[in-house]
Parts: structure tokens; C-alpha cells; sequence
């Protein structure tokens, strides 16, 4: 495999740059930015982090996939979908643990990218996907009770079942001015894409939920109203550059939750660039765009960031709003950028519950709860993978639920493959008028007496190789000669070529011959790099059926 000529789209664009275009995209980008701005506060707050920390991740992650990217709208920056997995990192590592397993996991993109296996990701089940989106969603909705109700709790559990054991036992301390905060940013955020395509709800929201709760608190006393302040102390200003202590053992125990953060990153991104290519008319560069998110994943938590990924709901916002080139999403960075040094302090008034209200109607358009109920319709196998990921994403972790899921997605699809594979025994006469591999279709072709033809459908692979075990079984007389057919076998794997050999030797040890017939060229180089010329003879290893019943003739009379 050779490796990725590199060459984002970035450098394709700027030798050719307009004054027009760049008067688009300058509009995108602002726009964007702004829309950007509450999400990346939000996000970092849920991940467990500072709301400073969520701006830098969209600034200096938004310029490098920009970029460096694959996509020329792609729109870079932290994601809902990275919430849990983000939290439960800190959890158990701590910040320095998510900075060294987000830049492994930066590194894994790369060489994804590099190695051209940006179009294996896309193969990942379609109801692994549904589930762990559905299950992350649940699990985001879970995490903003706390601040919706304005609920006094020292800790908030991290397992699913236990949050909502201490929620119900915290019950009698809601705070319903944080209620009504809450669910009028939900009201707001819902109701203005009705008068306004333009200024998201949730920029709407936070201004005027803000400034309302700023003036209960100054003119009419209401301080029981949790913001921003109460919990963090914002510096606007970017962080130095600092690398952490990276040693053999930590790097090894967080394996896990760099594949996972990988894997998610790689499957949001090109899921983001897909959709962008539909609603842009472009094509993105699979494995240039993972080779950008690994390059903002390595850079970004030198700089206190946290994961990120494409975002589809800024790519889109991006697309509708005019933004052509990756100018545009750097113009959005830059937006934030200006943004967090000289409007950042003024964060600290916005209500936690505001924040909570954002988060439930992205945890909302995360659940695909129309996608869920349709493939809800499917066959029983991907129900049984859809139920299992959704549900140990919610009680257990994302890092589980994307391993047992394609593992289970795995079996089941070796399952479906050695179904799809068929080996059958014919022992009279065969029907040129349902064959392809045959020269002479006057009349049927009589198999000789002492030949058994089998013949295979399908791939041969270790999923099929008992097979001929138990055709062979229920034939009585053994035969002189056995032909193969083997016409409609796309490929064989290695234990395929193993069960033949055995399948030969044994027939040889018995006296019994061996043709194949009608081995296709890809097949017949795999075989013969397993030594099976040798084994079989060249000479017994035909074209055509009636070639090969015309030797197995010779080889009964030899007999």
C-alpha cells in the first residue's frame, strides 16, 4: 500500500483566490464564529473542563482542520459526541491523560490518513453509528439535569443509573427560577429559525437569558441563579504551549480512549465532509481529512484544547451561508479568537441552566430518534447490534460500546457471509442452459460414473470450510475422481486454501483425483501461491466444465 500524496484542498484554493469568493467566505466565517461561540462554551463546560478551554479547542482546532483538512467546508471544533467520552478521560486520567490520549489518538488520524484507510471507516455498521449517537445523546441529556433544575448536589455520579438515583433524591432542592431559565432557552432555540435563518437560537438565547438574569440579580435581588462565575474563573487570554509528562506506562493504559477518541473523531469528520459534499457539490479527500484531524488532535492540547472533530451543524451553517473555501472556516476562527480576548469576561453572567437548554436540543438533534425508530424495522441481526451499542454506550462507556459492537457487527456479518456460501454435490448430469462456464449446450452434460462434482457459491473463506465435510458425509460411494467448480468464487482467504489442501490430501491418501473448474484468475494466483498447482496438477485445473469432465473421463479409465 503506498502511502497519501498529501495536498490538502487549503493549498489547491489560494492560488486561485478571488476578492469575490473571499467576501463570501469572510461572511460565512463571521457567522459561524458566532455560532460556534455558545456550543464551544457549552461543550467545554460538559466535557468537564473550563469554558476558556472549549474556545481554544474551536480556535486552534478550527484553523488546523481548515487547513490541513480534506474538505474545503469542513467547519472544525468540539462536538457533543466527544462530551462523555471527554469526561470520563478526566475522570479517571485527569486533564494531562486526555492531553497525551487526544494527541495519540491525533497520531492514529495521521497515519489512518496516510495509509489511504479513510474509506475503511466508512464501513463501519450503519446501526453501530445510530446507536453510539443515540446513546451519547441520551447520556448528554442526562448530564444537564443538574444545572436545569438548579439541583443542590455535592457530586453528581458518573454511572447513568446512579445520576438519576441521586437526582430523584435531590429532588426537593429544585430551583424553578433555573427552570424557567431553562426551558426559555429551549422555547427560544426552537422557536427563532421561524423568524431568523441567520443568528442561531442558542446565541439568541444566551444574550437575552443573560441579560435578564444579570438585571433579577442587580435590580431585583434573585441570586439563587447559577452562572458561569459561580464555577469558573475565565481568563481571557491563550495559554502558553506546554507538552506533558509522557511516560511508556501511561501511553500504554490509554490505548483504549485514543482508539476511541480516534475512531469517533474519524467517523464524526467524514460523516460531516459527506454530508457537506451533498449540500456544496464538492467531493472531499477521505484520507486528507483524517490526516487534518490528527494534525489538530496532536496541536490542540499543547494548548489546553480537547478533542475535536468536523462539526456537521457549523459545516452546514457554513455551506448555507455562502462559505466556499477553508478561508472561511479560518475567518471563523479568527472571529473567536477576537471574541475570547475582548468579550470573554462577560461569559461569566451566562446561566448554567441557559447552557443546560443548548445542550438538551443538541443532545435532541443528536438522537436521530426517527433513524432509531426505522432501523428498529431491520433484520433482527442489526436490531440485536443497534439495542447493545445504544444501551452499554448509556450504561457503561463509548469505549466499550464502539468494541463490543464491532465485534458483535463482526460475527454477525461472518455469519451472513458463510450463509451467503453454498457447496452442493451433483452426481447425474448437469444443465448447460443454467451454466456460463460451458462450451457445448446442445445437450446436458453427463457426469461419468465414479465422479462427484461439487460446486461452491460464493466466497470460501474459514466461515465455509466445513462445508464440504458435510456434503461429503451424506455421500455413500466414495468416487474415483471429484471435480470442484469453483465459478462462482470471488475469493478465497488463507483458510480457505488450507481447507482445499487438506480437502486434496485427504482425497489422495484415498485414492481419489482432484480437477477444479472454472477458477477465476484472482482466485487461481491465490492458490497457486499456497502450493496448490503442485499439490493438484497445472494441468488439472480448468477453464471450463466440460474440459474438466472430459479429464475426470480419462482419469476413470487410468483408474
Amino acid at each position: 500500500m503506498k502511502p497519501l500524496a498529501y495536498y490538502p484542498p487549503f493549498l489547491k484554493t489560494i492560488k486561485n483566490y478571488q476578492r469575490s469568493t473571499f467576501m463570501s467566505d469572510l461572511m460565512a466565517g463571521l457567522i459561524v464564529g458566532i455560532v460556534a461561540l455558545p456550543l464551544a462554551i457549552a461543550f467545554g463546560i460538559a466535557s468537564g473542563v473550563s469554558p476558556e478551554k472549549g474556545i481554544v479547542t474551536a480556535i486552534v482546532a478550527g484553523f488546523l482542520i481548515s487547513v490541513f483538512g480534506g474538505s474545503k467546508v469542513q467547519i472544525g471544533g468540539p462536538t457533543g459526541a466527544f462530551i462523555v467520552i471527554v469526561y470520563g478521560i478526566i475522570q479517571q486520567y485527569g486533564f494531562s491523560g486526555l492531553m497525551i490520549a487526544t494527541m495519540m489518538a491525533g497520531v492514529f488520524l495521521v497515519l489512518l490518513g496516510m495509509f489511504k484507510l479513510g474509506t475503511i471507516i466508512k464501513y463501519i455498521p450503519y446501526p453501530i453509528v445510530v446507536g453510539f449517537t443515540a446513546g451519547i445523546a441520551v447520556t448528554i441529556f442526562t448530564t444537564q439535569m443538574k444545572d436545569l433544575f438548579g439541583l443542590e448536589m455535592a457530586k453528581v455520579p458518573a454511572d447513568f443509573v446512579e445520576k438519576w438515583i441521586a437526582y430523584f433524591q435531590a429532588a426537593d432542592t429544585i430551583n424553578w427560577a433555573s427552570v424557567v431559565v431553562g426551558v426559555l432557552s429551549i422555547l427560544i432555540i426552537v422557536v427563532t429559525p421561524r423568524f431568523s435563518k441567520k443568528i442561531p437560537g442558542s446565541l439568541i438565547a444566551i444574550v437575552v437569558l443573560t441579560v435578564g438574569v444579570w438585571l433579577l440579580k442587580t435590580y431585583a435581588g434573585v441570586n439563587s441563579i447559577e452562572t458561569i462565575g459561580d464555577h469558573f474563573t475565565i481568563k481571557a487570554m491563550l495559554p502558553e504551549a506546554q507538552v506533558p509528562a509522557i511516560t511508556w506506562e501511561v501511553v500504554k493504559s490509554l490505548v483504549a480512549p485514543a482508539i476511541t477518541i480516534a475512531v469517533l473523531g474519524a467517523i464524526e469528520s467524514l460523516l460531516s465532509a459527506t454530508v457537506a459534499d451533498g449540500a456544496s457539490g464538492d467531493k472531499h479527500d477521505s484520507n486528507a481529512e483524517l490526516v487534518g484531524q490528527g494534525i489538530a488532535n496532536i496541536i490542540t492540547p499543547l494548548f489546553g484544547g480537547i478533542p475535536a472533530t468536523g462539526a456537521i451543524a457549523r459545516t452546514m451553517t457554513n455551506i448555507n451561508n455562502g462559505g466556499r473555501t477553508p478561508m472561511a472556516g479560518i475567518v471563523h476562527a479568527v472571529v473567536l479568537l477576537l471574541i475570547f480576548l475582548f468579550l470573554m469576561p462577560l461569559a461569566q453572567y451566562i446561566p448554567m441552566a441557559c447552557l443546560a437548554g443548548v445542550l438538551i436540543v443538541v443532545s435532541y438533534g443528536m438522537s436521530g430518534w426517527r433513524t432509531f425508530k426505522a432501523l428498529m424495522k431491520s433484520p433482527k441481526s442489526d436490531v440485536i447490534v443497534l439495542l447493545i451499542t445504544f444501551f452499554l454506550t448509556v450504561v457503561f462507556d463509548l469505549t466499550i460500546a464502539i468494541e463490543v459492537g464491532l465485534v458483535i457487527a463482526c460475527l454477525l456479518f461472518m455469519k451472513r457471509m458463510t450463509e451467503a456460501t453454498d457447496v452442493h454435490v451433483i452426481l447425474d448430469e448437469i444443465d448447460p442452459n443454467e451454466d456460463t462456464d460451458i462450451h457445448h449446450v446442445e445437450e446436458n452434460l453427463i457426469i461419468p460414473k465414479g465422479v462427484e462434482v461439487y460446486e461452491i457459491n460464493g466466497p470460501y473463506f474459514f466461515g465455509a470450510g466445513n462445508k464440504f465435510e458435510e456434503i461429503m458425509a451424506l455421500v455413500g460411494e466414495r468416487p474415483k475422481v471429484r471435480i470442484i467448480r469453483m465459478r462462482k468464487v470471488p475469493f478465497v482467504d488463507s483458510t480457505g486454501s488450507h481447507n482445499l489442501t487438506v480437502l486434496c490430501e485427504m482425497s489422495r491418501k484415498e485414492g481419489i483425483r482432484i480437477v477444479l473448474s472454472g477458477v477465476i484468475p484472482k482466485v487461481h494466483e491465490t492458490l497457486r501461491k499456497a502450493g496448490f498447482n503442485d499439490l493438484v496438477g497445472e494441468e488439472n485445473i480448468c477453464s471450463h466444465i466440460d474440459i474438466a469432465l472430459e479429464k475426470a473421463r480419462e482419469m476413470v479409465k487410468e483408474a
